[in-house]
């Protein structure tokens, strides 16, 4: 009866082995070979790798909006971007006091100036006083977006697609 636990706990502590572990890993089992590599994954160059200086390029994200006459229009809370990957549009979450009573609205890219961004706490410039975005329709998810845009920048989407 000894011999037949040390047998079980013997095979046990073979099958928790490393070896054991590897063969489970690469899919091998006794008698077979390991799958060849992914083709598509030797064939793969390299990624391209571009520099952009501390001063060249900001994050917006979060980032205050003010307009040319320096009033709070809020932050940017999201980026709209066509189906091709062009940035066509920034949602700003404005009005309402720390959060209560804000509601978000969409403004043409082309409407935002980063002229004066050198560094984190710098605003964006919004080429639309108070009054116009606060009569801007409210951004809703899974609807048609609305883009309030400077007078002559606004671009038509094509909505076909």
């Amino acid at each position: 009866m000894r011999i037949g636990i040390l047998i079980l706990l013997l095979i046990a502590g073979l099958a928790g082995s490393p070896a054991a572990s590897a063969a489970e890993d690469t899919g091998a089992t006794q008698g077979s070979r390991p799958a060849p590599p992914d083709a598509a994954k030797e064939a793969a160059p390299p990624p391209s790798v571009t520099v952009i200086g501390a001063r060249d390029a900001h994050g917006i994200l979060g980032r205050e909006v003010r307009s040319a006459a320096n009033e709070d229009m809020g932050r940017v809370v999201d980026v709209i971007v066509d189906r091709e990957g062009t940035v066509r549009a920034a949602v700003i979450d404005f009005g309402g006091f720390l959060g209560v009573g804000s509601r978000k609205i969409v403004v043409d890219w082309g409407a935002l100036g980063f002229w004066r961004v050198a560094n984190k706490r710098d605003s964006i410039t919004l080429e639309l006083n108070k009054a116009q975005v606060a009569a801007a329709p409210e951004y809703k998810e899974g609807a048609p977006v609305i883009v309030l845009g400077a007078a002559g920048r606004l671009q038509p989407w094509d909505v076909d697609h």
